[in-house]
């Protein structure tokens, strides 16, 4: 059995390596050696920078899958009472950890366990798109260590579309003389307003749960070349995200018909756009036996029933979901709160937890594998 002061003392090494997305090579040798020198068979880091290692042999294949990356910015590595301070602490080294200890804490006897930490998952998600490709990975379940709450298990996440929209006029004038141009920035955000005025109407129709609504926001825009010429040219970024009950293509089709309607109505003014990224929603199956191992594990741990969650956000896990087509959760001790904030923190008697919750997460896991394999 892994002893807290050894697992404490890790999650601290973690956080002493400062890895924001795409530096995270320091930490994966780290882990590699670690993952050797706690009884892994395998241990090798992938052409983007991914550690895995893989532990046992034969059926389940269970894969535990953290993120290495962190936002920017340093917060001070400090361990204060009951919490340990630093950036990645609760997002996401402390699941990222803990996942570790429990795979090599459970006899390798009881199947084939894959820990993989992937790069960049806080960027463009490197990491697990290239993680996916792999073919000999063939996992029967997923966990994806992310900091849920100790008694929360995140079986859904919305999928997300991130369109770039682009508005052209014909030309440009003096900003004195405003009146002979058409502005392209005024112009593309009319557009804008007229789009979020038929979501509202859309959402309108929907139930009051955020969770199963179609969510957008504007979150950049560009536009003009000088600060005394009015603008021929803007650009926009929106960001969509879509409920488990529609697809990213069923939201594309809704929006490209409304982008349509308005520039069938518009003269001078061209409008287009691209996709710029396209994830699925997911959402686990509650009767899988990924599920009903890690809440009978929460049970045990915390002897309270976890609450199971679905979220707004988009992760990893809707990648290796969809590709892998495999039940897939998101779990770890953490508080999401905390997270990419000043003062970044994980309590450590959850973290501590976390790490039984995992490991007795894995045995039930097997154990409602078997008995499935034999009815």
């Amino acid at each position: 059995m892994v002893s807290p002061n050894f697992a404490i003392e890790l999650l601290k090494n973690t956080l002493d390596i400062y890895t924001p997305s795409r530096s995270e090579s320091q930490l994966a040798n780290f882990l590699k050696d670690i993952c050797m020198d706690l009884g892994f068979e395998q241990a090798n880091i992938d052409s983007v920078g991914n550690m895995v290692a893989i532990k046992g042999n034969g059926d389940p294949i269970i894969l535990l899958c953290g993120h290495m990356d962190t936002v920017p910015g340093i917060v001070p590595v400090r361990h204060e009472g009951d919490y340990m301070y630093g950036r990645g602490a609760s997002d996401a080294k402390a699941p990222l950890v803990s996942m570790l200890l429990a795979a090599a804490d459970v006899p390798k006897q009881t199947g084939t366990i894959v820990f993989a930490a992937v790069v960049d998952e806080e960027g463009n998600a490197t990491g697990i798109k290239n993680l996916v490709k792999d073919t000999s990975l063939k996992p029967h379940y997923a966990i994806f260590g992310e900091p849920s709450g100790i008694e929360n298990i995140t079986i859904s996440y919305k999928g997300r579309l991130e369109i770039r929209l682009i508005c052209e006029v014909d030309n440009s004038a003096h900003a004195s003389a405003p009146w002979l141009a058409l502005n392209a920035i005024d112009e593309l955000y009319h557009i804008w307003d007229e789009l979020k005025k038929v979501f509202i109407q859309q959402d309108s129709k929907n139930p009051v749960n955020k969770a199963d609504q179609v969510s957008f926001s504007l979150t950049e825009i560009n536009g003009g070349t000088s600060h005394n010429v009015t603008p021929q040219k803007c650009r926009m970024t929106i960001d969509i995200r879509i409920p488990t009950k529609k697809s990213c293509d069923s939201v594309l089709e809704f929006f490209d018909a409304q982008v349509k309607e308005i520039q069938d109505q518009l003269h001078g003014i061209r409008v287009k756009y691209r996709v710029e990224d396209k994830t699925e929603p997911f959402e686990a199956n509650i009767s899988s036996p990924l599920v009903r191992a890690l809440v009978l594990s929460v049970l045990d741990q915390r002897k309270k029933r976890p609450l199971l969650l679905r979220k707004t956000g988009t992760g990893d896990m809707n990648i290796l979901g969809n590709v892998l087509n495999i039940p897939v959760v998101t779990y770890g001790p953490g508080d999401p709160h905390s997270s990419h904030t000043v003062d970044e923190r994980v309590y450590l008697p959850d973290y501590l937890a976390g790490i039984e919750v995992y490991k007795n997460a894995l045995l039930h896991m097997v154990r409602l594998h078997k008995t499935l394999q034999t009815k």
